[in-house]
């Protein structure tokens, strides 16, 4: 891995995924949240570049998946950056559009994985969501307590808590404001895995490297596919997936993975 940090902002910090085996852990991108001080709220200039970096991943060819964390050890993000929040209105809210944002960071191809330790509230917790999968460290809190400021979530909260762990659960969260423990979230369906806090990192990692030796251009189709699931009637579904089913067969990958497999090797994927 090689490591580039943008000097436009300094509160996001981008590993890049090494071209070869030389990094440790080829493919793989990290994205770092770092604003520690203020427990990596997302104000609207870090949404920004980290919209544009994932963006930028997404395009990479040797970027296969992506890991994003927060600096420090008490937060993922803990929120917004409410002072920024407080002077806005909805006609600003609505000119500078910058929650458009949040729906690109979810149409990145790239699988996407979130490394959370500590707090992932309100703003935190929709990009923890946003990401395909979730490792929490058994410290990790989620939740949406914008009703505590008097608002509500504007970035995904209701609609994707309530896709995740149902509509009781979520409703309770979200008109309560409380938070959910990492064990709590594993078993209402909302994280993929929980680890010891120290091993958070190294979890998150390893699940993406084990995504990373997969062919590519089958990870993104299923990627596709499971997200479609939540928002397609199931006729709808079976025909979506179906389809991208039957465009792998136009590809390389496809022909080396079923030759590997009868030869008894181990494929070499070009994503092509």
């Amino acid at each position: 891995m090689t490591t580039a940090q943008s000097s436009e902002h300094p509160t996001l910090h981008v590993t890049l995924p090494a071209p070869s085996a030389d990094g440790p852990v080829d493919g793989v991108a990290l994205v770092v949240l770092d604003r520690p001080d203020v427990l990596n709220a997302l104000d609207f200039a870090l949404i920004e570049a980290l919209t544009d970096a994932l963006e930028a991943l997404d395009r990479d060819p040797d970027c296969r998946a992506i890991v994003i964390t927060g600096a420090g050890d008490r937060a993922f993000a803990a929120g917004a950056d409410v002072p920024e929040l407080a002077r806005q209105s909805p006609t600003s809210l609505t000119v500078d559009d910058t929650f458009h944002r949040w729906e690109r960071i979810k149409r990145v191809r790239k699988p996407l994985i979130a490394a959370v330790r500590g707090f992932a509230l309100g703003g935190g917790c929709e990009l923890a969501m946003s990401c395909d999968l979730i490792v929490a460290g058994d410290d990790a809190r989620f939740g949406q307590p914008e009703i505590s400021i008097g608002v509500m979530p504007g970035a995904g909260g209701t609609q994707r808590l309530t896709r995740a762990i149902g509509v009781a659960r979520a409703m309770e969260m979200v008109l309560t404001g409380r938070t959910m423990r990492a064990d709590e979230a594993f078993a209402a369906g909302l994280v993929t895995r929980v680890v010891p806090t120290a091993e958070t990192m190294e979890s998150a990692l390893q699940l993406a490297d084990s995504i990373a030796t997969m062919p590519p251009l089958a990870a993104r189709a299923a990627k596709r596919s499971v997200l479609a699931a939540a928002e397609l009637p199931l006729p709808a579904g079976l025909r979506a997936e179906r389809e991208a089913f039957f465009d792998l067969f136009a590809t390389a990958d496809q022909r080396e993975g079923m030759r590997a497999f009868q030869e008894k090797r181990r494929p070499t994927w070009t994503g092509r």
